[in-house]
């Protein structure tokens, strides 16, 4: 991996990072926002010690790890990747409410027009902050954006230490075994 000074990652904050998506995916997954590693090497979930990657492939999502820069594959396999917000931050809190809001309602515009099975939110608070539903849980939500089911899954930031890999391995395969059956 390449290794960025802390003057180059500053240097990607707003940066906007294209969308790994195409029409008719299985699950779309959503995380909050991009990194600043994710912006400097436009590669998503990029951060050493995010866990997505990982947990992606323990839950059978793809057949073998992929690296970040690996992300062009996940059409291949149904799923694609977008963010709620566009612009980098290097912390999630650097959002404003109003920001996660209009996300939302561009989220939901995005949806509708590529129609994925599922969405799927990585981060409960960011769901919540989102599309203004302060109950949510992690799991499948009653919400429907057109025809697309909606999901949360758990963070899977290095600094959410509430789960674990294996545990978020378990909640990605449910989704991925509601993905299958519909």
């Amino acid at each position: 991996m390449t290794r960025f000074t802390q003057q180059e990652l500053e240097a990607a904050r707003d940066r906007l990072v294209p969308d790994v998506a195409a029409a008719g995916l299985r699950v779309l997954f959503c995380g909050i926002n991009p990194g600043l590693m994710t912006a400097a090497t436009g590669h998503h979930f990029a951060r050493p010690g995010n866990r997505f990657w990982p947990v992606l492939h323990l839950s059978e999502f793809t057949p073998r790890l992929l690296k970040p820069s690996e992300q062009g594959e996940l059409p291949s396999y149904g799923l694609g990747i977008t963010n709620v917000v566009a612009r980098a931050t290097a912390r999630a809190d650097e959002l404003s409410a109003e920001e996660y809001h209009e996300g939302g309602r561009l989220l939901t515009a995005k949806v509708e027009r590529l129609r994925p099975r599922w969405l799927a939110v990585v981060g409960v608070t960011a769901y919540r902050a989102a599309f203004r539903e302060r109950k949510a849980v992690i799991g499948p939500q009653e919400r429907l954006i057109g025809a697309s089911r909606v999901w949360v899954l758990p963070n899977p930031s290095g600094l959410n230490a509430h789960w674990t890999a294996a545990t978020m391995a378990e909640e990605f395969g449910r989704l991925r075994t509601a993905a299958a059956g519909t």
